[in-house]
């Protein structure tokens, strides 16, 4: 059970990721509210599912409707067994309760919901109100009771918000009315942006210059406050005043008064900062019955819109229809139903002066009985977002419609009555949909999802309402290596508190099989990568239908990447960060892969303004971090290692410079045996002389060399534009940063050194450190400071380059040796890890930058913010990984669509058909296939936050052309299979008569088998050797048991002894 003495606490160990995106007055919003959901659909779970991970304080679920066969098809929560026994609230309630400890889940009927709406009273008790796959008639009269709750007491703010979803096939509907005055305090939820000045003018309008290389990325509108400016001090009233942004580095001020203000003000002199202030804007809604007639659209994809009009016809008139149709929607593949239907569409967008698109609204009628995994979690995905952003008024609503579609899934010809007919089974659903022929494809796939955690759990349930891997060819493979924490709970819906500690893929790869028994899951534990080559081998790669990465690093996405295109599978890739999500789509022989573009590298921070110049708290957070893994990771390994190696140890030393070296073994004396703690009491001495050192006696030894009133020879002061000028900081332990500090370094340290802490609190340590007599600083004299990177890397050069005494080197191995210190110890080195709460390592980081930027005068970080940015987070939210992996889905459903995850055809159905001669017409009817195949497939970028939705073609595969209308991109090279390991001779000869080029240079690795300028001897002997054998004995390669194929670099000429650029 969730704690309970402190109500208003957030569980940061659950939250972790989420408060990153939210932050906790909005997660503290979302734990005092009560949300309604009427309609459990696949659709209603999804969002219920989303919620309660989330956080909210409770949720209420009405669905009485038993489960039916189709439902299953996105259900995930209802089982086989529920069929025509259970109520849809029933089956989804034993999953929801498990999930989020701290909210309440409950069910409530139809009769109970009619007498809320019908009692504002009783309806306020909700802050938002959902309607699933309800009709447009209930629609209509839960959203008027919504606004007959009235508003918020002592405010104008709606008190009970409404949401409608509908997933209907390929095809969904999203409506949100906030009331007519909803506060948003957060459009966007970035973090505000602060950038350092050089100048205010007097103009009018006043203008604002950033410093050089220092972008403000305003817009104009945006509020700004001013703090550290000098001369013009009236400024830093922390008032803030609207801007009009007038280039990337500069703006004006923009309100009506500001001229006067400012010309009364002071003179600009120097420094200061400019930080974006987050304003609360009010936006208006219509109701559900006005905007009908009169609708706003979201746009989700631009290239599409216009079907806009023609689906909000079509969801408009699902009752029209069923009231004749005794309730029932169009049958799912009957054109005679679909015809009628488009009439009755016809007609409601005449009657709104709109034209349709026939085309669509077939499809629509086709389809919309049907449901599908992936359309539910897109879906749900962004209904539960716009739900968490009506109850914390965190971040841009959804005004007021939004539609989405999927129709290039579609099989074409789309499927017949007959084809789509029920046939009581978990999948009738995506049959009502796609047919039982596509459907056929699905449980045949053999998938690799290389990682098992937030994405890759939504990506397992997708799947397995899907019926991916379901018949006796399919099987998925999954693999990860780690464990699962408890920060993994609120977006891995699989875990369960049960479950942590175990091996996330294992744990997945059950939940999975729960939800669907027929599914076939194969789970890894390892690494996929060179080194388990051998696990995942040839056979292995040429066995799948397509691959799915949910990884969170690049390095492990580039190699995954790499083998796809080396075996020609397609790979779907995702990612999220906090609100924002992207999707890219793989395709062999016709897009560009993964790895042909990447994100621009991270900058780094400059090594001088880390040491003595930081103006910023990331700066200050990496001091600490690059202090913590010196100290107590690097430092204790580097003795343990001379302690296990000995004289080999040193010689590998003395390869890196006399400067380090010395440095190196100065630090290993120290540590061994000048400062080797033996008692709580000398750590606790230590921390506080590491106290004066870092934030009292370098910064009085820094300030010796600069001073602060130090100016160059042009005038111009020293501390300037980005170099703060620092004070030390006088130690006190009544200060809680200080005591912090303390108290974190001495327990580390103990760590390290096997001191024992039992028994010995907080202000034990503090008090004995308070009593520690520091020498009295007496600055050195002849130090150098680097203020520059070139200064410092020149300093390093001179440092290792120098002679340095060898009597003072070897002196100082043989104090070292001679103590016998060395054999007694036992040294721990500390890695890193952010989420123990309980370790000290982000409490140490946290105090050590914060007291930095106390020298500095940077505005120090929450232990929140610290850890977020020393421990590099990646924040995250269920509601947008729901949503990319059901983005990620239907792309799946384009491959199975187009034949790519076929394992009995190939996409380049003749061998080495690129390098065979094409005339002009086969060249352009191949690009033009090429831009057809394109159109189907989506990359997406998505901001949940804002709202925004960004899709486009992927980019097809460069091509490089070569003589002869032959053209290659990455996925072509020549593939040579003759069931035998051919000579060298045979190869040379085959590659002349089939493609008319001669080999000039033949390379294995780094090793050059073959080539013009090669001895004619060993060309001789080597014509009759095979190929495998040369590169085994001139390449060193050690074939693995399993390895099938050996690859070759080769440099051509074509008849006429022109160079012919070829793959590899």
């Amino acid at each position: 059970m969730p704690p309970t003495d402190a109500p208003d606490a957030i569980d940061e160990a659950l939250y972790s990721r989420q408060l990153y995106v939210l932050g906790h007055e909005a997660q503290r919003r979302m734990a005092a509210s009560h949300v309604l959901i009427w309609g459990l659909s696949g659709l209603g779970v999804e969002i219920a599912k989303n919620l309660v991970l989330a956080g909210v304080k409770a949720l209420t679920v009405v669905d009485e409707e038993l489960v039916q066969w189709a439902d299953l098809s996105s259900n995930f929560y209802a089982a086989p067994s529920d069929v025509g026994v259970r109520s849809r609230s029933d089956a989804a309630m034993g999953h929801l309760i498990t999930l989020n400890p701290y909210v309440s889940v409950h069910a409530s009927s139809v009769s109970e919901l009619d007498a809320n709406l019908s009692d504002p009273a009783q309806l306020r008790r909700f802050q938002v109100v959902v309607c699933v796959d309800q009709s447009l008639k209930d629609q209509l009269r839960v959203n008027a009771a919504c606004r007959a709750a009235g508003v918020i007491s002592g405010e104008s703010e709606c008190a009970v918000k409404f949401c409608s979803a509908a997933s209907r096939g390929v095809f969904g509907q999203v409506f949100n009315d906030f009331g007519d005055a909803f506060v948003v305090r957060d459009a966007t939820g970035e973090e505000p942006r602060s950038v350092m000045i050089s100048s205010i003018t007097k103009d009018a309008p006043p203008t604002v210059t950033c410093l050089e290389e220092h972008r403000h990325d305003f817009e104009t509108g945006d509020y700004v406050t001013f703090t550290d400016v000098r001369g013009m001090t009236e400024i830093n009233d922390g008032k803030p005043r609207r801007i009009r942004a007038t280039g990337p580095y500069t703006f004006s001020l923009d309100e009506e008064n500001s001229c006067d203000e400012i010309k009364s003000f002071g003179d600009y002199e120097r420094g200061g900062y400019v930080t974006q202030v987050k304003m609360p804007t009010t936006v208006s809604f219509k109701s559900l019955e006005a905007a009908l007639s009169a609708p706003e659209y979201l746009i989700s994809d631009f290239a599409k819109f216009d079907r806009l009009a023609t689906l909000h016809a079509a969801f408009s008139v699902l009752d029209e229809f069923g009231a004749s149709h005794g309730n029932a929607v169009p049958t799912p593949g009957s054109a005679a139903d679909a015809a009628e239907f488009v009439e009755l569409v016809k007609r409601k967008a005449a009657s709104l002066n709109d034209e349709i698109d026939e085309k669509v609204a077939e499809a629509f009628a086709r389809t919309c009985a049907g449901n599908t995994g992936p359309m539910a979690a897109t879906l749900g995905g962004v209904v539960a977002q716009e739900v968490l952003k009506a109850i914390s008024g965190k971040f841009g609503p959804i005004k007021q419609f939004l539609y989405f579609d999927c129709m290039e899934t579609l099989p074409e010809p789309m499927p017949s009555e007959r084809d789509c007919a029920p046939k009581n089974s978990r999948y009738d659903g995506t049959v009502a949909v796609y047919g039982h022929e596509f459907q056929n494809l699905l449980h045949d796939l053999r998938y690799f999802l290389v990682g098992a955690g937030a994405i890759g759990c939504e990506m397992l349930k997708n799947w397995a309402v899907l019926g991916i891997a379901t018949s006796e060819k399919g099987q998925v493979f999954v693999t990860d290596m780690d464990q699962i924490e408890k920060s993994n709970l609120s977006r891995q819906f699989l875990f369960r508190d049960k479950d942590i500690g175990t091996a996330k893929s294992s744990a997945a790869a059950s939940a999975v099989r729960a939800m669907n028994s027929e599914m076939k899951v194969t789970s890894f534990l390892d690494r996929v990568g060179p080194d388990t080559e051998e696990v995942f081998n040839d056979a292995f790669w040429e066995s799948l239908s397509g691959v799915c990465n949910a990884l969170d690093n690049v390095q492990a996405r580039l190699y995954v990447d790499q083998r796809c295109v080396y075996y020609k599978k397609s790979l779907l890739e995702s990612g999220t960060l906090g609100t924002k999500g992207n999707v890219q789509v793989v395709v062999p022989n016709l897009t560009e892969s993964y790895g042909s573009s990447r994100d621009p590298p991270e900058k780094s921070i400059p090594i001088c303004t880390l040491k003595n110049f930081p103006y910023q708290i990331e700066h200050t957070l990496q001091w600490a971090r690059d202090f913590f893994e010196g100290v107590f990771r690097s430092s204790p390994e580097e003795i343990m290692n001379y302690t296990k190696r000995g004289d080999p140890y040193i010689q590998d030393l003395r390869q890196q410079g006399t400067g380090t070296m010395v440095s190196t073994l100065e630090r290993m004396k120290r540590d061994v045996i000048d400062e080797r703690p033996s008692s709580w009491q000398d750590c606790a001495h230590w921390a506080r002389l590491t106290f004066e050192e870092l934030f009292s006696s370098s910064i009085k030894q820094l300030l010796h060399a600069f001073p602060h009133d130090m100016t160059d020879s042009h005038g111009v002061p020293f501390w300037s534009g980005t170099k703060r000028a620092p004070n030390p900081v006088e130690f006190n332990p009544a200060d809680s940063t200080h005591a912090d500090f303390i108290f974190a370094a001495a327990m580390l340290r103990a760590e390290v050194y096997g001191v024992s802490m039992t028994d010995v609190s907080r202000s034990d340590i503090v008090g004995e450190a308070a009593a520690v007599k520091v020498p009295e600083f007496v600055p050195k004299s002849g130090v150098k400071i680097a203020t520059t990177d070139a200064e410092a890397a020149d300093e390093r050069d001179n440092a290792n380059a120098g002679d340095a005494d060898e009597v003072a080197i070897e002196a100082l191995i043989e104090s070292i040796a001679a103590s016998g210190e060395l054999k007694k110890l036992k040294l721990s080195a500390l890695e890193f890890e952010k989420d123990d709460d309980t370790n000290h390592h982000i409490d140490f980081i946290t105090a050590c930058s914060n007291l930095r930027a106390t020298n500095y005068s940077i505005e120090p970080a929450d232990r929140h913010k610290s850890k977020l940015i020393a421990g590099k987070i990646i924040p995250a939210i269920a509601t947008t990984t729901a949503f990319v992996t059901g983005l990620v889905c239907i792309e799946l459903l384009k491959l199975v669509k187009l034949g790519y995850t076929a394992l009995t055809s190939s996409t380049d159905t003749v061998p080495n058909s690129w390098a065979i001669a094409k005339s002009a017409e086969a060249v352009a009817a191949e690009k033009k296939e090429t831009e057809r195949k394109l159109s189907y497939f989506k990359n997406g970028f998505c901001n949940l936050a804002l709202p925004f939705f960004g899709f486009s073609e992927p980019i097809a595969a460069p091509a490089t052309e070569v003589p002869g209308g032959r053209r290659w991109t990455l996925w072509d090279r020549f593939d040579i299979d003759e069931g035998r390991d051919v000579t060298l001779k045979e190869f040379l000869a085959l590659m002349q008569e089939r493609y008319g080029l001669e080999i000039s240079m033949l390379s294995c690795g780094v090793s050059i088998l073959y080539s013009s300028f090669t001895a004619p001897k060993k060309i001789q002997e080597r014509m009759g050797m095979t190929m495998g054998s040369i590169a085994s004995s001139v390449s060193k390669i050690e074939f693995g048991p399993s390895q099938k194929y050996l690859v070759f670099e080769v440099c051509c000429n074509d008849e006429d002894g022109e160079d012919v650029e070829v793959p590899y």
